[in-house]
């Protein structure tokens, strides 16, 4: 009998532990990748790049050397905001997105934030649930906010108080 042959390299890094790393300029084209996989009007390269360069903290969660998803958040004044939070598409359902999500809530903390805000599509009915469940709720709504095949669509505004030493 012959050995089973060696699993191809990419094989380790599917069974390798999901970690958070910040994310690096050489990062963006394969952010890029899930970005327009997983939105019909992606972000641009420009834009992150633009939130590497003004320091927003910007989180990839991975495993081995792949890239599962990311988060990017502002933090000023005692407020964060979720700019943008995305997992895969390929990996939904895994509950990663609540793993990356409770990550930048912890950052909002860290840096002493209050309060953190997002907004979302009304037409993301996994998202919106998420977010409730984690303990966000809907203070209002941008009318027009977000670009959609039909001319432009609402987006839910929500947010979170962060209680000290929570």
């Amino acid at each position: 009998m012959s050995a089973a042959p060696l699993p191809p390299d990419d094989f380790a890094d599917a069974l390798a532990p999901l970690q958070l790393r910040a994310m690096r300029e050489d990062d963006v084209d394969a952010v890029m990748a899930i970005e327009v996989r997983a939105y019909p009007f992606p972000w641009t390269a420009g834009i992150f790049r633009d939130c590497l360069r003004a320091a927003y903290p910007s989180w990839l969660l991975v495993r081995g050397e792949v890239i599962i998803g990311y988060g990017i958040i502002s933090i000023a004044a005692g407020e964060g905001h979720i700019l943008n939070i995305c997992i895969d598409p390929l990996e939904h359902g895994r509950g990663h997105g609540r793993r990356l999500l409770r990550s930048l809530v912890q950052v909002a903390r860290m840096h002493r934030a209050e309060r953190i805000f997002l907004e979302v599509r009304p037409s993301n009915p996994r998202a919106i649930g998420l977010y409730f469940a984690e303990g966000f709720n809907e203070i209002g709504r941008r009318p027009r906010y977000y670009p959609a095949n039909m001319g432009r669509e609402d987006a839910i505004v929500m947010a979170m108080e962060l209680l000290p030493d929570a």
